[in-house]
């Protein structure tokens, strides 16, 4: 919020006031002055030579009415130019006339004739309706005309002598209506859609805007709406880990002046490490988010949760294993130490059951336990995932410290089978996914299949982070936006979609 200066203060209400002036003014204009207007202008007005005058449907020749050289053909257009339709029962009658009349200062009506567009039929009815269209001394007559709006028709007027364009008047009955004069143009010119007025005042003005709208922030450029500064430690697991790694450097690259420093070591070692850094800090939040596959273990009440995905993940087998998928219960036999040689699965090779498992403080170990096993795993009983060192154990089973050695040492070890989050445990080397029952882990089909290995990620904080701290920013980051794309491309469900959402709220 460095840009709120003074000067810049200034210089966005300076420029909004231009822009409701402008908009203002371009009301005006359209709607509150041009309600119900009927304007008229003079397009020709000359006089006739001696001989035979042919103009439109008007032809006249010397005598044939009263005048020798010395008439005047005037075409007058009579148009309506507002925003509303004008009907018959606009009219009112005044003098015992209704209807529209032009009046040519002193001279003499000789002839009159309307020209319509081939279009505009019922305002050719109007004028040719009883009384119809006549000239009575030095005016014109007409009847009621309704016009609709950009509607018009034309009066061509054989003069006794020549008349000033100032000395022709439109008058009539119409109620509430503003009959004008619009400058005169050459033949079937439109009126333009603003005056010569507005027009300047809006360009004026919106000079005005452009030239304070370059003042805003004139040194720097600020950071993104809700960017924080400072630095922001993200532990936990090392399942989501690979998402939020990825969302750090974005958000340092989008938010200049913040640091996030991702430390994942398995989500229970994380709940533990922000609940003693929170202890020590004194009062309010700390800069720091511990994530979890799964809900916290009990005794950390100060830590604040927010659910941020769903994640998936996939049991992986060497590929010396052929087998594609397992029966729930020959996982559960497996990791009870029943099954202890591929063999005894149909299609399995004579090869040694290896366990390989993540240590107590993995979250994706706890999931697996709790959705698949429905029990803990048992005893640990190697130290190298390939001999016993307990010989009473019936199965080989180690446990390692992170995702990634759990996938490579299954990849490397004939035999060995472990676990991981959705998106690791796929395209490498030396290892396969098993689907369970059948069912292979899939993001689209969350909520409508019955694979078992899935949990709700959690991310921690101690206590209500502060809405401008860089905790409470990363936190919206990472769940809102941009986040949620990198969260699907990672083989995860962003809970604040509306599928996640429900996915999520049923826990």
């Amino acid at each position: 919020m460095e840009w709120i200066t003074a000067e810049n203060v200034i210089a966005v209400v300076t420029a909004l006031l231009g822009v409701f002036v402008s908009a203002g003014v371009v009301a005006y204009e359209r709607f509150m002055q041009r309600g119900r207007r009927l304007g008229y202008r003079v397009q020709l007005n000359t006089p006739l030579r001696d001989g035979a005058e042919t103009v439109g449907d008007l032809t006249v020749r010397d005598g044939e009415v009263g005048s020798t050289g010395g008439s005047t053909l005037v075409l007058l257009r009579i148009e309506n130019d507002g925003l509303r339709d004008i009907y018959h029962g606009d009219y009112e009658r005044s003098d015992d006339f209704e209807g529209l009349r032009v009046t040519f200062d002193d001279k003499t009506v000789q002839a009159v004739v309307a020209t319509v567009p081939r279009d505009f039929g019922r305002v050719k009815r109007n004028l040719e309706a009883d009384p119809g269209l006549r000239k009575e001394g030095n005016a014109v007559l007409m009847p009621k005309v309704s016009l609709t709006r950009k509607q018009y028709f034309k009066l061509l007027v054989l003069l006794s002598g020549p008349v000033a364009p100032d000395e022709i008047e439109l008058t009539g009955t119409l109620k509430e209506t503003d009959i004008h004069r619009n400058q005169s143009r050459s033949v079937d010119d439109r009126t333009p859609t603003f005056s010569p007025a507005a027009r300047n005042i809006v360009l004026a003005l919106t000079a005005c805007v452009v030239t304070l709208a370059t003042i805003i922030v004139r040194t720097e450029t600020p950071p993104p709406i809700g960017c924080a500064r400072g630095t922001l430690t993200v532990t936990g697991s090392t399942a989501f880990a690979p998402v939020v790694r990825e969302l750090a450097k974005k958000y340092e690259k989008d938010c200049d002046g913040s640091t996030v420093v991702v430390d994942a070591h398995g989500s229970t070692a994380g709940i533990r490490e922000l609940a003693a850094v929170g202890a020590t800090s004194g009062k309010g939040s700390t800069a720091m988010i511990a994530l979890s596959d799964g809900r916290k273990p009990g005794g950390f009440p100060q830590l604040r949760e927010s659910m941020v995905a769903v994640s998936l993940f996939a049991l992986v087998l060497n590929d010396e294993i052929p087998l594609t998928s397992l029966t729930l219960d020959e996982v559960r036999r497996l990791y009870r130490g029943d099954i202890t040689n591929w063999k005894q699965i149909p299609g399995g090779p004579d090869r040694p059951v290896l366990l390989v498992s993540r240590d107590a403080n993995s979250g994706t170990r706890e999931v697996f336990q709790r959705r698949v096993l429905d029990r803990n795993e048992p005893a640990n009983s190697s130290l190298d995932c390939e001999t016993k060192d307990d010989p009473a154990a019936p199965v080989v089973r180690c446990e390692l410290g992170s995702t990634e050695q759990v996938l490579s040492t299954v990849a490397r070890l004939p035999g060995a089978i472990g676990y991981t989050e959705l998106r690791a445990g796929s395209g490498l080397k030396g290892l396969h996914r098993v689907a369970i029952d059948g069912r292979v882990p899939s993001v689209d089909e969350i909520g409508e299949s019955t694979y078992p290995y899935r949990e709700i990620e959690y991310a921690y904080t101690w206590g209500q982070p502060p809405a401008d701290s860089l905790t409470s920013s990363f936190l919206t980051y990472l769940s809102r936006g941009s986040g949620q794309d990198v969260i699907r491309t990672h083989g995860h469900l962003p809970c604040a979609t509306p599928k996640g959402l429900r996915i999520c709220g049923e826990g």
